[in-house]
């Protein structure tokens, strides 16, 4: 599953892959922080890297499953 972040006053976003078995937990971490639960958004993807965002600083989340990347003008 990827899970792409947009982040104020950022110019890029910030794109996550983690196992699709831990979905749910990254949706329930994604609901507590936006709840209030917590300051920063913690995610590990799928090499087991921690990744932090504070969550004051979050603009969008999108939530998808993992699929081909195509670069250029490929028709379907």
């Amino acid at each position: 599953m990827d899970i792409r972040i947009g982040i104020t006053h950022g110019g890029r976003e910030l794109s996550v892959e983690i196992d699709d078995d831990s979905a749910d937990d990254a949706a329930a971490a994604l609901e507590g922080a936006l709840g209030g639960d917590a300051t920063v958004l913690w995610l590990t993807d799928r090499s087991g890297r921690r990744v932090g965002v504070p969550v004051d600083k979050l603009a969008f989340l999108e939530l998808g499953p993992t699929g081909d990347r195509r670069i250029g003008f490929a028709a379907d």
